[in-house]
Parts: structure tokens; C-alpha cells; sequence
């Protein structure tokens, strides 16, 4: 049975024709249909003024739940944590009443009588790219790097807004608005965002960040599947995952905890490599500084008795030579040996029987640059 009650609800005055003698029917006819397109004309500057609120309401949203996770992890003064909340709680509530007038805007919608603008519309709507445009296999790796810079220049806030949101309505409506984003371009921006959060220790955001990603993941793997611009697949893909069965979903969700796991390792990973650079600079920094003994100055300046250091801090020789002299001669011989081995007392020719304690002359010393 074919249910035809769909068509009771039409408005088709242009069709009539039971107007009154003196009046002219073309003008009339006329001018209801400019008063009915001046109408919807009017609807859909309401319909996108919400929707721009909406938006902005919903990054507002965001922006300020991050800010009350950061207070709380950073343990802020609770003045500053219940006026947050507060805003917070406020934000929550107008989030209601726009969803509220979105769902009246949807009703009021349905319940338009279709016209002869409604009743046909464009089956399908595609972007000619020109043929002339070089494509990215023929490219050189300057002209893609290029290309990409080019692209994160002009992308890279809306790629962060994108990343952030959390509704499939909201995601899907930031993507109409900007199908640009549909690449692979914006995945990998998303993919190494992941990965700096998880370094970074966010773990509640890098998990929301690697939602999103999974998302363009989908899609980009939908427009492969169906052999088509990613462009004309961010509807499907959101009608599609909203009316998804159970096994659908969790497909979509193995795969989001499969790739969190893989930001994870990686994050490890990129940690580990970061901390034994860190470490070989490290061990290369003491070994050039190592002195002809092999010994650290560092190290060994820090070994000295509080007097010792005070002479070298000073480089006072008559000093020096004083304190060796009122400490006991095999302390004295230890500590100024391990200030030759370790480059900080470079004795000369004449000087080099300082540690003997045979010695009858008093000892001259010459003192490095460093």
C-alpha cells in the first residue's frame, strides 16, 4: 500500500484558477509567491542566526569546561572554582534552550506546507575541481609541503574548533559549514594533537580529540568505500552512525579505543626518545668537560670543603695557598689532585711536585681560563 496522506498537506496557489473576473491572476500568483519566498527567506536567516549562536554558545561551552578541569587539576582557590562551575551550570542551562529552539525550528519545519520551491529540489550537488590542477602523486615534496602549509594556515583554528565538539549534530553541522575539512590532512593534524595531549598528560581531552579523529577516519574511509568525494560523504556518514545498529556502534568504538591505546604507545614512545636524547646531551656535556684525570669539575668542586671552594670562587692563589697550608698535608694532597685530574688547577712545569710532600719550596700555581 502506498500512503499518499504526504500529499494532503501542500500549498499550491499557483495552480488556481477560481480568482475573480477583475483581478489579474498572473500578478496575483505573483506576488503569493514572492510573499511566501520572502517567508522562507526569513525562516532561514532565523534557522542559520541560531545555528551561528548555537555554535558559538557550544564553544563557549567547551572552552569553559576545560577551564574548570584545569582549575580543579591545578587545585585553584574554590572562589575561583564555584564562580567557574557557576558560569558553567548557566552555559548548561542556555544549552537547553537552544536545543529547545532547535527542536521547534525542526517542528515548525515539518509542519510548512510544501509549495512548488519545496516540492523539487537538487538531487545532487558536486564541486568541479579543475582538471588542470595538478594532482598530489605528480607533485614534488616541496609543492606538498607547500600545500599543506598552505592549507594549515588557512584551517588550522577550524581543524582545533572540529576536534573539540562532542554531538554528532554539532560535528556534522561544523562540517557542512566547512567541507574543506574533509581530508586527510585534517585527520593527521588530529592523529599528532592526540599525541601532543597524551605527552602533555590531558588524557580527558586527547580521548575526546581522538573521538573526532576516528570520525574523519570514517569518513575518509566511507568516500574510499563508495568511491566518492569525501565532501559528499559527511552526511551519509552521520546519518548513518546516528541510526547505526549496536554492532555498528561498537565497531566505531573498538576502533576509537584501539587507536587511543596507539596514541598512548606512541606518546611512550616520543617520551623515551625525547628523555635518551636528553640523556646522551647530557652525558656528552660532562664528558667534555671531563679534565685530563677524567673527573668532572662540577663534581668535584661540589666535593671541596666550603674554605677550598671559597678560594676557587675568589681565584685568590695567596688564598689558596694558606688554607692548603693550615689543612693536613695528606687531605690537602687529595683534594688538589683531584683539582689537577679534573681540570680546575693546571699547575706548571716548575709547580709539578706540589703534591709531594717533600717538598722545601713553596709551590706556585697557574690557574686555567675556565
Amino acid at each position: 500500500m502506498v500512503d499518499y496522506s504526504k500529499w494532503d498537506h501542500i500549498e499550491v496557489s499557483d495552480d488556481e484558477d477560481d480568482t475573480h473576473p477583475n483581478i489579474d491572476t498572473p500578478s496575483l500568483f505573483r506576488w503569493r509567491h514572492d510573499a511566501r519566498l520572502q517567508r522562507m527567506e526569513q525562516q532561514e536567516k532565523e534557522k542559520k542566526e541560531l545555528i551561528k549562536q548555537a555554535t558559538v554558545h557550544k564553544r563557549t561551552l567547551e572552552e569553559t569546561r576545560q577551564k574548570l578541569e584545569e582549575l580543579t587539576t591545578s587545585g585553584a582557590p574554590q572562589e575561583e572554582l564555584k564562580k567557574t562551575k557557576k558560569e558553567l551550570d548557566e552555559l548548561q542551562r542556555q544549552e537547553d534552550e537552544y536545543r529547545k529552539k532547535e527542536e521547534e525550528l525542526a517542528k515548525k519545519e515539518r509542519l510548512t506546507p510544501w509549495n512548488v520551491d519545496t516540492l523539487s529540489h537538487d538531487a545532487w550537488q558536486k564541486t568541479i575541481i579543475n582538471p588542470y590542477q595538478k594532482k598530489e602523486e605528480d607533485m614534488t615534496e616541496e609543492e606538498l609541503d607547500q600545500k599543506h602549509k598552505s592549507f594549515m594556515e588557512v584551517n588550522e583554528a577550524h581543524i582545533k574548533k572540529f576536534g573539540m565538539m562532542r554531538r554528532w549534530d554539532d560535528s556534522m553541522t561544523f562540517l557542512l559549514e566547512h567541507p574543506i575539512l574533509a581530508c586527510e590532512e585534517t585527520a593527521n593534524y588530529l592523529a599528532i594533537w592526540c599525541i601532543d595531549l597524551e605527552v602533555e598528560e590531558k588524557h580527558g581531552l586527547m580521548a575526546q580529540v581522538a573521538h573526532q579523529t576516528i570520525v574523519m577516519q570514517y569518513i575518509l574511509e566511507l568516500a574510499k568505500t563508495m568511491k566518492e568525494d569525501p565532501r559528499a560523504c559527511i552526511r551519509p556518514f552521520f546519518t548513518k552512525i546516528k541510526k547505526a545498529d549496536k554492532v555498528y556502534q561498537d565497531c566505531f568504538n573498538d576502533e576509537l579505543e584501539s587507536f587511543k591505546e596507539r596514541v598512548k604507545g606512541r606518546a611512550k614512545a616520543r617520551y623515551d626518545a625525547a628523555l635518551k636524547k636528553a640523556e646522551e646531551e647530557l652525558a656528552k656535556e660532562r664528558e667534555a668537560r671531563l679534565g685530563p684525570g677524567g673527573l668532572d669539575p662540577v663534581e668535584v668542586f661540589e666535593s671541596l670543603p666550603e674554605c677550598l671552594q671559597k678560594c676557587f670562587e675568589s681565584k685568590d692563589i695567596e688564598l689558596l695557598q694558606k688554607t692548603l697550608q693550615e689543612m693536613e698535608v695528606k687531605e690537602a694532597q687529595y683534594h688538589m689532585k683531584r683539582c689537577v685530574d679534573s681540570g680546575m688547577w693546571v699547575p706548571d712545569a716548575t709547580t709539578a711536585h706540589l703534591l709531594d710532600d717533600t717538598a722545601t719550596e713553596e709551590p706556585v700555581y697557574e690557574t686555567p681560563d675556565k
